[in-house]
């Protein structure tokens, strides 16, 4: 009996093991929001790290987080490093492209709680009145974070930051 159970437990484990392995090796989290403002009253919200208090959930998460800027003032070369308790963790944002009112790209390296080398990007694209904004990051998974994953959904963890982030530019430029 105990060793039926055994052998069925080890299959069990093996068959997650195998089916974790089977995810795709890469993820993008993305979400879009419409701005009833044109890109260049959002853009600079975005291509300017110290603004980032303004509407950044992640701003939040731990009010006595370490923050230091570098480099450019913003656009190409403004660095943004952070360190906090464990649920903000540790790390360091760089952005590597900025056109202006229409893209944002950083290179966002975590540290802690874990480490993680994404790729971010924040695109504006004008309508009428409007500003369609998304914010889309995308990385590499290894197989422990597609393990997880199999647990909990990246995407609607993280989409939610983003759509909390969108909606206080959202609040902030239209006001």
């Amino acid at each position: 009996m105990f060793s039926t159970i055994l052998i069925i437990l080890v299959i069990i484990i093996a068959a997650v093991l195998i089916y974790a392995a089977t995810r795709p090796n890469d993820f993008v989290t993305t979400r879009t929001a419409t701005i009833k403002a044109p890109p260049e009253a959002i853009f600079p919200l975005i291509n300017d790290f110290s603004r980032w208090p303004t509407w950044s959930p992640y701003e939040k998460i731990d009010p006595d987080m370490k923050r230091t800027l570098s480099g450019a003032a913003s656009g190409k070369g403004a660095a943004y490093a952070w360190e906090g308790n464990g649920k903000a963790g540790k790390g360091r944002m760089e952005i590597v492209t900025s056109v202006p009112s229409s893209l944002v790209s950083l290179k966002l390296d975590f540290e802690k709680p874990f480490r993680a080398n994404n790729t971010v990007d924040f695109t504006l694209v004008p309508s009428g009145e409007n500003t369609a904004v998304s914010w889309a990051m995308r990385g590499s998974r290894p197989f422990i974070a597609k393990l997880m994953g199999l647990f909990m959904n990246f995407d609607t963890l993280i989409g939610r930051d983003f759509e909390a982030g969108l909606a206080n530019l959202k609040r902030n430029t239209e006001a």
